[in-house]
């Protein structure tokens, strides 16, 4: 059998059926008989006919398709965000598109654009690291009705949905926890304060610093990146000090694990010499020989609040309206024997 790929003309001239039966058939219209649909899916099947997707989205307005942007898929929480959004849409007939920045704007753009070319019905964004100018996204919206939506990375930009978690109050209850352990001489490993949540985070632990009546000191603030060696590598900078912390709070799990890894080498016993809590509650915190004390971001659950505010998005704008929402969510602390000396 030939299994070059049939068109509904060649469907129509099998049967002697008219082109529009054939295509109310396939769409399962509701005037053509059970019979009729049975045997028009048979024969296309038969004919290897395969439905054309551009055309039916030129028709509908919408292709069913969806971008992610994540910095990266290889970490727990951009994997657990893009299960959410996927569980979320997928009941309604949607299909993601994965795309990676690796940090770079000049990736991201490529895959803005390559989305947008593909005439995705939205796209969903975690922005990277060096993205400081935004003009990019900016032009999407001078220049598209295509949704954006941010989630975790974001940017202040009129016009564009955000879903996140409050990582200012993430800061803050991770450091309370440690000065209710009765740990005073508390570390920050802060990240890249390029990004906003980096930087609400930081804040939040000099808040909580403040309101115990404790002096911030800028020794304590370390911008590491969020990586294994990171945390080794302040550990060694803070370690060639006079006055060593005797509690860590990390913006990064990966970088408290570090962390962990440098003061056991060190001989330092954990918690009860020094406390470490990290950020994002990556699985393998809870795992280890010493679970590491960690801030939940519910990535699953900001997955799916931003694709139930893409479907309103859409919902919405059907009626010619417009909606831009400000979704933030509550930390979970989850409190390990890393930091846990009372």
């Amino acid at each position: 059998m030939n299994k070059k790929s049939a068109t509904i003309y060649d469907i129509s001239k099998k049967l002697n059926v008219s082109v529009a039966t054939v295509s109310r058939a396939l769409n399962n219209h509701p005037r053509i008989s059970q019979a009729t649909k049975d045997l028009v899916v048979k024969t296309a099947k038969e004919m290897n006919y395969k439905q054309n997707n551009l055309a039916k989205a030129l028709k509908s307005g919408e292709t069913k398709n969806v971008g992610i942007i994540v910095p990266y898929i290889n970490t727990n929480f951009f994997s657990s965000v893009i299960r959410g959004i996927e569980e979320e849409l997928s009941p309604h007939g949607y299909h993601v598109i994965i795309c990676q920045s690796h940090e770079d704007i000049n990736i991201e753009k490529r895959h803005l654009n390559t989305l947008l070319n593909a005439q995705v019905d939205g796209i969903f964004m975690s922005v990277s690291k060096t993205t400081i100018d935004t003009e990019h996204i900016r032009n999407i919206l001078d220049t598209s009705n295509t949704p954006i939506i941010f989630f975790d990375r974001k940017k202040d930009i009129s016009g564009i949905s955000t879903v996140t978690i409050d990582d200012y109050r993430g800061g803050y209850v991770a450091t309370e926890h440690l000065i209710k352990e009765g740990y005073k001489n508390i570390c920050h490993f802060a990240g890249d304060l390029n990004l906003e949540i980096y930087q609400n985070r930081l804040n939040g632990y000099k808040q909580a610093l403040i309101d115990n009546n404790l002096m911030v000191k800028s020794d304590n603030i370390i911008s590491t990146g969020s990586s294994i060696d990171a945390g080794i590598e302040a550990i060694k900078k803070l370690w060639e000090k006079k006055s060593v912390p005797d509690a860590i709070f990390s913006s990064s799990d990966f970088a408290a694990l570090g962390a962990c890894q440098e003061l056991k080498k060190r001989k330092i016993k954990i918690p009860q010499e020094v406390a470490v809590i990290g950020f994002s509650n990556e699985p393998f915190t809870q795992f280890m020989e010493l679970p590491i004390s960690s801030v939940d971001q519910t990535p699953v659950t900001m997955g799916k609040m931003a694709g139930q505010v893409f479907l309103e998005n859409v919902k919405e704008n059907g009626s010619g309206v417009s909606i831009e929402k400000k979704v933030v969510l509550a930390p979970q602390i989850y409190i390990r024997k890393s930091s846990k000396r009372k």
